[in-house]
């Protein structure tokens, strides 16, 4: 009788197996074990030290900090030069060129900006 309770028995044709209840108990046992260290496995961002740094760098290049910063350093300085500018008695052609040349300069900065925000976000998209 021993040796009738270590093998399974059943009818194959309906798919039923007959088990005995500490050999199922072990079973399911020994997989929800494995799936937990399969789950540790997966999810290694528990166990990085450094998953706080990742997480930061993420968000400075999600939020995009520096190029805003950046444009907004230059419309800040755009607008004195500007203000400077409307302000002259009597403008040189050489004072005209700089001002055409920096708000021009503005101007591809800002359509880089938008355009480098599009690629990104359509291939966050596809994923």
């Amino acid at each position: 009788m021993s040796e009738n309770r270590e093998r399974f028995s059943g009818d194959m044709s309906r798919n039923e197996v007959e088990i005995d209840l500490s050999k199922f108990m072990e079973m399911v046992t020994e997989n929800n074990e494995l799936k937990q260290q399969i789950f540790e496995l997966t999810h290694e961002d528990k166990a990085n030290p450094w998953q706080k740094w990742i997480f930061a760098a993420r968000a400075v290049d999600s939020w995009r900090i520096w190029p805003r910063a950046f444009l907004s350093v230059y419309i800040f300085l755009i607008y004195y030069v500007v203000m400077w500018f409307i302000g002259l008695e009597a403008p040189t052609m050489e004072q005209s060129g700089l001002i055409s040349i920096l708000v021009g300069a503005g101007a591809a900065w800002f359509g880089l900006y938008v355009n480098s925000a599009a690629k990104e976000h359509s291939t966050n998209n596809e994923k």
